[in-house]
């Protein structure tokens, strides 16, 4: 069955290049990014893993971890970081998910089942559907899922956007415009009535009887 949101992530045990893992308890009680790319020592991938170690301090600010994963084995993903290095300028500090027998590509629905159970001899264009991103909140729950084509490299200014969104809208009754950023106004959910609007926010503007607008909230 394909995994949606709200679903519980599923949990799994995994060798990385930090050690060996067990997922949910690796999450611990805070947020996590899971993000997938098709195949080590190739081009667009390189400039992704770099950068999201570019902005991995940033992740940390908002209290998510991050995990990468590919088809490739763990030795593979120690001896890439150096090439990593080299074209983005970062070191690459998160763990990375050796997934040889495609056990977490299957299990987060970004392979078929017929794929295989090997990633011997399997070139990028086979490992197609791995550049998928999840965000997984601290109740185990996937937030958002992004699957990309191969020669789309992903926005992770965007990622991180989203997380501030997920983060602001699961603690208030508000949610977020198009193109929104951190510190700009916000809409007023539908659950929340006018009088308990101006209870909870003090004011707001009515853009359309549905479309309420408000000031971010801060605490």
């Amino acid at each position: 069955m394909s995994l949606r949101i709200n679903d519980i992530a599923p949990d799994f045990t995994a060798d990385t290049t930090q050690g060996p893992i067990s997922f949910h308890e690796w999450i611990g009680s805070g947020w996590a990014v899971l993000f997938s790319h098709p195949k080590n020592f190739t081009p667009v991938c390189t400039t992704e893993l770099g950068a999201m170690a570019g902005l991995a301090a940033e992740f940390s600010k908002r209290g998510a971890k991050v995990i990468g994963i590919s088809v490739d084995p763990v030795e593979s993903h120690a001896k890439w970081k150096n090439d990593i290095k080299t074209a983005t300028g970062f070191d690459v500090e998160y763990p990375l998910i050796g997934d040889k027998d495609l056990k977490v590509a299957k299990l987060y629905d970004m392979l078929p089942a017929g794929a295989g159970e090997s990633s011997e001899g399997r070139t990028p264009a086979d490992n197609a559907t791995v550049r998928s991103v999840f965000i997984i909140g601290p109740d185990k729950k996937i937030k958002l899922i992004l699957t990309y084509p191969m020669t789309t490299g992903r926005n992770f200014n965007e990622i991180l956007r989203a997380i501030d969104s997920i983060q602001l809208t699961a603690k208030h009754q508000v949610a977020t415009p198009a193109n929104w950023n951190q510190g700009e106004d916000v809409i007023i959910t539908a659950a929340v009535s006018n009088e308990d609007a101006i209870t909870r926010f003090g004011s707001f503007d009515t853009v359309l009887p549905y479309l309420r607008k408000t000031k971010q909230p801060t605490a």
